[in-house]
């Protein structure tokens, strides 16, 4: 991933039923963009994870445009339908083929799943399903593009930036069933991509 950032960053920390999670955001000319959503690991919380990945970024600060985000993250969090807006994201760190990755993955809708290698292929990139899972785990923004929707072919759960148990709970919490192996039941993936449309 492409380290791009703008020269100014600061953080906004906030607690979730999912754990602390903290928002790293800047300045692009007056529009506050997000950097990137830490979320809490099971064995790093995401104060630390702040502290090894962004040294630099040491600043706590807010707008009103962070603090409606933040909003509305607590408000998923919490079992809310939110639509997330990718326009508050911060684009230019990321490669091409990755921010196609993560546009596909954020029309996935609540409560539907894809796999890597559904992204690939609508893509038209069939042999990509490995790199389709890369750049999903690199996801600078989980939550807001919800990587959590896609899992492996077998209907298996696949890795998550907030680990395996916070991944099963937000499925769950979107209506999706799994089995008692921790699989999408069915093992078949119920994919459909909606244009123009998150939640």
């Amino acid at each position: 991933m492409n380290r791009i950032f703008p020269h100014d960053s600061y953080y906004r920390s906030f607690s979730t039923p999912l754990g602390a999670m903290i928002i790293v955001w800047g300045m692009e000319g007056k529009t506050p963009r997000v950097l990137r959503l830490l979320l809490s690991q099971p064995d790093r919380p995401a104060a630390r994870r702040l502290e090894s990945s962004y040294p630099a970024v040491v600043q706590p600060d807010s707008t009103t445009r962070i603090d409606q985000l933040v909003r509305r993250i607590k408000q998923y969090a919490e079992g809310w339908k939110v639509r997330f807006s990718l326009e508050d994201l911060y684009w230019p760190q990321c490669t091409d083929f990755q921010i196609r990755v993560l546009q596909m993955e954020s029309r996935v809708p609540r409560g539907r799943v894809t796999s890597y290698r559904q992204i690939a292929r609508g893509l038209g990139k069939p042999g990509a399903a490995r790199g389709v899972g890369q750049a999903l785990a690199r996801n600078p923004f989980p939550i807001i593009i919800p990587c959590h929707r896609c899992v492996r072919s077998d209907g298996s759960l696949g890795g998550f930036q907030g680990g395996e148990a916070m991944k099963a709970r937000l499925l769950q919490m979107e209506g999706v069933v799994l089995d008692r192996k921790g699989r999408v039941a069915g093992g078949v993936m119920t994919h459909g991509f909606q244009k123009g449309k998150r939640s």
